[in-house]
C-alpha cells in the first residue's frame, strides 16, 4: 500500500465518521438530547476530511516502470513540460496525470492464430525482387524513450503500437524484401536483409520517440507451389550429392586397386631384377671359374709342350704305355708316317 492509497482511505474513513456523528447528533436532537462534543467534534472532522480529500486528490504515485504527463488546465498548452518520474508526487487539484510505461514491449505478427496481437494469420506478405510471394513472421521489441515521453503523448498518446509500430514494421519489411531475390532472402543474404530492416526500423521509431530494442525475424514461409519446388530441388540436390559420393567412392576403389596392382607389378619387377642380377652374378662367377680353368689348362699344355720339346721320346713312351698289353701288330695306312721307328716293331 502506497501513501496515496493510505491518504485516500483515511479521507473516506473520516467522512464516514463525520457523517455518522452528524446522523447521531440529529437523532439525539429529535429526542431532546444533546451530543456534548458535537459542536466541536463534527466541524473538526469535516475540516480533517476535507483536508485529506484535497491531499489525496493531489497525490500521485508512479511505479518504477512508469512516467507521467501532468494534464493541467492552469497552463496555456494544457500540460506541464516536466515529466513525472517514478515515486510519489503532488499535483494541484484539478490536474490529472497521464501514465506511460517505459518498460519493454513486444509486438508480434505471426501466421499462427494464437501467437500475435491480432487473431488469425497476421504474418507480413511480401514479394521478392524475382516475383515470389513470401510470408514473414516477426517480433519487435521496443520501449518509449524516457526522455521523450512528452513527444509520444503529443503525437500518439496510447495509439503508438497500432498506429506507429505495426504499420512501420510491415511497410519496412515489404520494402526491404522487394530488393532481394527469394534465394537471397532465404540463404545467401538473410543477415544483410535482417540488418537493413533493423536499422531502418530503428531510425523510424527514434524519430517518433521510441527505442528499438530488437527486431526478430521469426520465420519465412512460401506459397505451397514454391515450397513444393524447393522440396523437389532439395531432393534433386541430395540425389546429386549421393551420386557424386558414389562416383568418388568408385574412384577411391579404383585408385586403391590401381595402387595394389602397381605394388604387385613393382614387386614383380624387383623380384625379376633380383633374379636377373643373381643369374648375372652366377654367370660372371662361372665365366671367371672357366677362365681360371682355361688358364690352368693352357698353362698345363704349355708345360707339357715344353717337356715334349726337350724330350720327344716321352711322347712315344706315353703312347706305348697307353696301348693294350695284348697288342702285337699295328697296321698303319700306307701313307701314314711311322710313329715308332721300324726297329722297335718286332714279331714274336
Amino acid at each position: 500500500m502506497n501513501i496515496q492509497t493510505f491518504v485516500q482511505g483515511a479521507a473516506i474513513v473520516f467522512w464516514i465518521i463525520t457523517v455518522g456523528l452528524i446522523i447521531l447528533g440529529v437523532m439525539r436532537s429529535s429526542q431532546g438530547k444533546r451530543l456534548p462534543t458535537a459542536k466541536v467534534l463534527i466541524p473538526s472532522l469535516v475540516v480533517a476530511s476535507l483536508f485529506l480529500t484535497i491531499l489525496s486528490a493531489g497525490l500521485v504515485f508512479l511505479e518504477p516502470q512508469e512516467r507521467g504527463i501532468v494534464i493541467s488546465p492552469y497552463v496555456s498548452q494544457g500540460y506541464r513540460t516536466t515529466v513525472l518520474d517514478s515515486g510519489l508526487h503532488w499535483i494541484i487539484p484539478g490536474e490529472t496525470v497521464r501514465r506511460y510505461s517505459i518498460a519493454r514491449q513486444t509486438y508480434t505478427m505471426s501466421i499462427a492464430a494464437d501467437e500475435g496481437q491480432h487473431a488469425g494469420d497476421d504474418s507480413v506478405a511480401a514479394r521478392t525482387a524475382d516475383g515470389q510471394e513470401i510470408f514473414v513472421d516477426a517480433s519487435v521489441i521496443y520501449a518509449i524513450n524516457p526522455d521523450r515521453v512528452v513527444d509520444v503523448h503529443i503525437a500518439w498518446q496510447d495509439r503508438y503500437t497500432e498506429e506507429l509500430v505495426r504499420p512501420q514494421v510491415r511497410g519496412i519489411i515489404r520494402n526491404v524484401i522487394s530488393q532481394y531475390s527469394v534465394e537471397e532472402v532465404v540463404s545467401t543474404k538473410r543477415f544483410e536483409l535482417l540488418s537493413e530492416i533493423t536499422e531502418t526500423l530503428r531510425q523510424k521509431l527514434d524519430d517518433n520517440g521510441l527505442v528499438l530494442i530488437d527486431f526478430v525475424l521469426r520465420n519465412i514461409t512460401f506459397t505451397p507451389e514454391y515450397a513444393y519446388s524447393i522440396e523437389q530441388k532439395q531432393i534433386a540436390e541430395q540425389q546429386a550429392l549421393q551420386a557424386q559420393f558414389v562416383v568418388e567412392q568408385k574412384k577411391q576403389e579404383a585408385e586403391q586397386a590401381r595402387q595394389i596392382a602397381q605394388g604387385q607389378a613393382d614387386a614383380a619387377v624387383i623380384q625379376a631384377k633380383g633374379t636377373a642380377e643373381a643369374r648375372i652374378i652366377e654367370a660372371k662367377a662361372a665365366a671367371e671359374a672357366r677362365i681360371i680353368e682355361a688358364k690352368a689348362e693352357a698353362e698345363a699344355l704349355r708345360l707339357v709342350a715344353d717337356v715334349l720339346k726337350n724330350n720327344p721320346e716321352l711322347l712315344q713312351y706315353q703312347y706305348i704305355t697307353k696301348l693294350a698289353p695284348g697288342i702285337r701288330v699295328i697296321l698303319l695306312p700306307s701313307d701314314a708316317p711311322f710313329i715308332l721307328p721300324p726297329e722297335v716293331v718286332t714279331t714274336p
